[in-house]
């Protein structure tokens, strides 16, 4: 395949008598968002190389690999390399898929959910690319339901619209962002409609849940007596850690107008239980999850789970040609008519991807249930004691996890795992100002730093931590905010509870050390 940083020509990938490094196929088979800068950073600030020596607490942006998720990535290649004297490239990356399917269903606790489909995709904008195709695959004009932006992704409303989201698409091709993706005449592929609503006040804090129901439940019914079809993209959780619509809105909608919507459950911070997983398929909902967020693998490795009814209704329709410049015809099962997807293109670089996701989620499925429910209960309450004994910091209300209109659904993913705060200037007779957008984009970078030179007598300043990037949450007297958020993962847990749980304290202290860093960095007006 093509190197995504060199070319933008398709080349088919029996061309190569042996691939390129791991570090490099790390960063390949993605759009933009995956290059590389001058550091050797992607555009989450992350790199295709371990760096153990910083402290990961950003994982609602997305996720730096770890040193076993590179040796596991590594070994694949390895086979890849090995496997490639007998076989063509394509026939190995058919096998290669076919497995990590069929592994991630298994991790999932679904393996016994019969008639269930798995579609890969570079990432979760990807995926909703591709739910939006294939429910306007119809001769139905076709609306598409979702939260602001801001609290999923930039790029999710162009995808939903069946347009380019970046200047370069998955596969390698040069691409015109926001232009509409070209296709063989599916139905839809002039524009699928596409309304947003938003979770969240203009001063930050959250909507009520009743309010953001109503405006969902409003749109849609006026949708299908207009004769739209609608996809309603439910966000479990978002990138502050607010669940939209409710599970509840989202079902009663379904049984209501059972054959005008589609439910596509936006699950890409994987931050959800196998028992709510299972909730959602079975009740029909696609679910969208990606490996590069709570799970900690490198970013860029999205799956669309498809249970079986809607498998059933989909897969006899021809997929749309639209979707060659994103996906390949391996990327989905042999049942489904993916014959106008490109046949000799393999994506190794999803692979790898996902073999290092996969590595994270064995580890983190080893642990039982009931203490990774201890740990982060643990750990949200050490978060948002410090969070709230500073006046420096303003904790962004998170709204409760409700998922009770589920049935099954008792794991631990009701505990908040996403912790958003506002920074605040040192108080002065004028009283509290909070950091704008910039400043506070200053002080996530500064975070990742070792300042010990600056800062000789003060510990913190050496620790090298990563929040999740900022998010707009709205203005406070005219001035733009950002909300940094620290995240609890997989990872995370899984050190934690190494050994009996000896070294959770600390796993948590240096998650408090970061926030004190960033006071730190506040109050001496390194910002």
């Amino acid at each position: 395949m093509a190197s995504f940083m060199t070319s933008v020509k398709k080349i088919p990938v029996s061309t190569y008598a042996c691939l390129p490094p791991t570090e490099q196929l790390l960063v390949e088979g993605g759009d933009a968002r995956i290059a590389l800068n001058r550091e050797n950073l992607n555009r989450y600030g992350c790199s295709p190389f371990p760096d153990s020596a910083l402290v990961a607490l950003g994982s609602s942006t997305a996720s730096g690999i770890s040193a076993a998720g590179f040796a596991a990535a590594d070994r694949l290649r390895s086979r890849l390399v090995q496997a490639a004297e007998t076989a063509s490239d394509a026939v190995i990356y058919a096998h290669e898929l076919k497995r990590i399917r069929q592994e991630l269903i298994r991790l999932c606790g679904v393996s016994d959910l019969h008639g269930l489909d798995v579609v890969f995709a570079a990432s979760g904008t990807d995926l909703h690319l591709i739910a939006a195709q294939l429910g306007g695959a119809a001769e139905t004009p076709m609306l598409a339901i979702m939260v602001d932006p801001a609290e999923t992704g930039s790029g999710v409303p162009a995808a939903l619209a069946g347009r380019h989201f970046s200047c370069r698409a998955a596969l390698g091709d040069a691409v015109i962002e926001d232009e509409p993706i070209l296709g063989n005449g599916a139905a839809n592929n002039d524009g699928i409609e596409v309304a947003t609503v938003a979770i969240r006040l203009a001063d930050g804090t959250p909507r009520p849940t009743a309010d953001i129901d109503a405006e969902f439940e409003a749109a849609v019914i006026q949708a299908a007596q207009m004769g739209q079809r609608v996809l309603l993209v439910l966000t479990d959780v978002s990138k502050t850690g607010i669940i939209a619509p409710s599970p509840a809105c989202a079902l009663a909608l379904r049984q209501k107008l059972p054959h005008a919507l589609d439910v596509l459950m936006d699950a890409c911070q994987f931050r959800i239980a196998p028992s709510t997983l299972r909730a959602y398929l079975e009740l029909g909902f696609m679910v969208a999850l990606t490996g590069s967020k709570f799970v900690t693998g490198p970013p860029f490795s999205g799956a669309l789970l498809i249970p079986a009814a809607a498998a059933s209704r989909l897969r006899g329709r021809p997929l749309p040609r639209a979707l060659s410049a994103y996906s390949t015809r391996v990327d989905w099962p042999e049942s489904w008519d993916a014959s106008a997807l490109p046949d000799n293109m393999a994506n190794f670089g999803l692979l790898l991807r996902w073999e290092a996701a996969l590595e994270e989620l064995r580890a983190f499925r080893s642990v039982p249930e009931a203490a990774v429910a201890s740990f982060l209960q643990e750990f949200a309450c050490a978060i948002l004691k410090r969070l709230a004994a500073d006046p420096l910091f303003e904790p962004l209300p998170v709204s409760a996890l409700d998922r009770s209109s589920l049935s099954g659904a008792t794991g631990w993913d009701h505990i908040q795992t996403i912790f958003p705060f506002l920074l605040f200037h040192p108080a002065t007779q004028a009283g509290k100002l909070p950091l704008n957008s910039e400043e506070t984009i200053q002080v996530y970078r500064l975070l990742q730093i070792d300042l010990s030179d600056r800062y000789e007598d003060d510990a913190v300043a050496a620790l090298r931590c990563q929040l999740g990037q900022p998010v707009a949450c709205g203005n406070r007297d005219g001035v733009p905010l950002s909300a940094l958020r620290l995240c609890a993962s997989a990872r995370l847990v899984v050190q934690a509870t190494a050994q009996g749980g000896r070294y959770a304290p600390a796993v948590i202290e240096k998650a408090v050390a970061a926030l004190d860093k960033a006071a730190l960095l506040v109050r001496s007006g390194r910002n």
